[in-house]
């Protein structure tokens, strides 16, 4: 659903100061912000101070966090004494270190042999590669970054762990250095021509620590019972001014902005600032959805996050994170505000996504971002995230450098432009813009897919028969949608059937588990119900392994196509 910008959204974003966005900004970022951490929450008291002067409802509440932070970590080889860093979540060492016989892998990759190696491989630590070590038999890991390390987490646990969980926590040590000491080690390597020992040790402060959540509504007049969530960590690594300061401004530029306004909001908007995002795998955010599952899932509209806003020659803006749900509807805002062409590009597993077990609509995470690179920084984010354009973040992105100077004060205005227009539409409409055409269509691409993958093994032809149904429904529902004379309690009962709609669609394409739980950090398919229908299409028909995997993919292929029936049971009655 296209929306065409009006004259109070563009007033509203006339409105935006890069001054005060920028105060705001060096204000939260002149402390190093570790999640559970003094600073953090001298930050987020400032944050609390600002929304209170507006005359915000807030609240700053505490909660046991799963929190690792690294603190230091040592490399040696050949005699030599080698700058590194380890990452949140690694194990560590202890006092006496680990030995082992360096292994070069350039590229890693699943099935490679690594038994008893410290494995030096280049690229950025992430917890697909991780996981790879660990399956190769490697005792530790060392990356080779560009020209700084990069600060990661290298878990794939979302959140707090559970007593199964917690056995995906790696296993072993993870180290990172930089080009020019790779360039020793593997120059050391080919000197030497024989088997090269090294030594490491890591020390990580893993554990159970509080961590805050600060929550903030401008209630609506009409349905302040509805929410749209508006949300961003301000946890960070080193200064993070860029990551994620910005952005926190942004937040409360938006806050000052609507409440200097004499229009009420039809919903209420909810802000909210999680910690344990960079030192907890969202552990913040997946806190929240447990402890509000039901109110997200019955009240919230829309959730709108913001992450590394502003950066210095961050010119690309038409491939921020979307669902087909929401691609249209935040695309208007960005192509009118900015000019660009806005082709968004699917969620990944990341960046504080926990309420898609709620049904939650969610739009954007990063919305401006740097052009491609061949730096290690953009490779590993086009990898982990996609891109056609963009490229991340900047060099900078979780290191020592992300520092107020790479920001650029107009390219934040701009960006905060568009979320301030965004989020005054969203509490205000009185139609929410989902467009069920889109996301339908989603689905039924990836049950072709599928069933092309099945061959004969598995039928899907009644769920792809009703994804396509649903799309014409879809196309019927966005025709009303844009109907001009909504009264209130109609329009409100349109709403409700179109949240309900999203109830269906939105974990059948991004949920592979349960609703309640949160799935790993790995980026998923469209419906992930069904991603193992290729270790059906290995099976020999007929074998006890092929009727075995029937037996598991028809029950999963019953959930997509009962999903589908509802959903397309609430158009129907919609549309009659």
């Amino acid at each position: 659903m296209v929306v065409e910008l009006n004259k109070t959204h563009l007033d509203l974003s006339d409105k935006v100061s890069a001054e005060k966005l920028m105060a705001f900004t060096a204000e939260i970022a002149k402390e190093v912000r570790l999640s559970g951490s003094p600073e953090e929450l001298r930050a987020f008291q400032y944050v609390k101070g600002e929304l209170d002067a507006l005359g915000l409802e807030t609240a700053l509440s505490f909660h046991d966090g799963f929190i690792s932070l690294p603190l230091s970590a040592e490399l040696q080889a050949g005699g030599m004494e080698f700058p590194c860093i380890t990452h949140s979540m690694s194990t560590s060492t202890g006092n006496e270190g680990l030995d082992g016989e360096l292994l070069y892998v350039k590229e890693l990759a699943s099935g490679m042999e690594a038994a008893g190696k410290v494995v030096l491989t280049d690229g950025i630590a992430t917890p697909g590669g991780v996981q790879m070590l660990e399956q190769a038999g490697a005792i530790a890991g060392i990356f080779i970054n560009g020209s700084i390390t990069h600060e990661m987490t290298v878990s794939r646990v979302w959140g707090n762990p559970t007593p199964e969980t917690k056995k995906e926590f790696p296993k072993i040590p993870v180290l990172s250095i930089t080009e020019k000491e790779g360039a020793q080690l593997l120059g050391q390597l080919a000197r030497y021509g024989e088997p090269l020992k090294v030594w490491l040790k890591t020390e990580v402060d893993t554990g159970w620590r509080k961590i805050p959540t600060l929550l903030a509504d401008i209630k609506g007049d009409i349905e302040p019972e509805k929410f749209v969530l508006f949300s961003s960590h301000i946890d960070s690594w080193h200064y993070g001014a860029m990551d994620n300061a910005s952005a926190n401004a942004a937040l409360l530029e938006t806050a000052r902005i609507l409440m200097s306004q004499p229009m009420p909001l039809r919903r209420t908007l909810r802000l909210a600032f999680w910690s344990g995002h960079s030192h907890g795998r969202y552990s913040g955010s997946a806190y929240y959805c447990d402890s509000h599952w039901e109110e997200l899932h019955e009240h919230c509209l829309l959730h709108v996050y913001a992450d590394s806003l502003g950066g210095k020659g961050a010119q690309i803006l038409g491939e921020s994170n979307c669902m087909a749900e929401t691609r249209d509807y935040g695309g208007s805002f960005v192509e009118a505000l900015t000019g660009e062409a806005f082709i968004g590009k699917r969620f990944g597993r990341g960046g504080d996504q926990s309420f898609w077990g709620p049904g939650v609509p969610a739009l954007f995470m990063g919305l401006s971002e740097q052009p491609q690179t061949d730096d290690a920084a953009s490779r590993t984010l086009v990898k982990l995230f996609g891109g056609i354009k963009s490229g991340g973040f900047g060099w900078w992105w979780h290191t020592v450098e992300d520092t107020l100077d790479k920001l650029d004060p107009e390219n934040l205005r701009r960006d905060c432009q568009v979320y301030v227009s965004l989020i005054y539409d969203a509490c205000s409409r009185k139609v929410m813009a989902l467009n069920h055409a889109a996301g339908a269509a989603e689905i039924s691409a990836a049950l072709e897919a599928y069933a092309l993958t099945a061959g004969e093994q598995l039928d899907l032809s009644k769920a792809l028969e009703r994804a396509g149904k649903l799309q014409a429904l879809g196309a019927q529902l966005n025709k009303l949608a844009d109907r001009k004379d909504w009264q209130d309690g109609e329009a409100k009962k349109f709403n409700q059937a179109m949240l309900a709609i999203a109830h269906e669609l939105i974990p059948l394409s991004y949920v592979s588990g349960d609703l309640f739980e949160q799935d790993l950090a790995v980026n998923l398919p469209a419906v992930p119900l069904l991603k193992d229908i290729w270790r059906l299409s290995e099976t020999k028909p007929g074998s006890p392994e092929a009727f075995e995997w029937q037996t598991l993919l028809k029950r999963r292929l019953n959930k997509v196509e009962f999903a589908l029936l509802k959903a397309i049971r609430i158009a129907e009655s919609l549309i009659e």
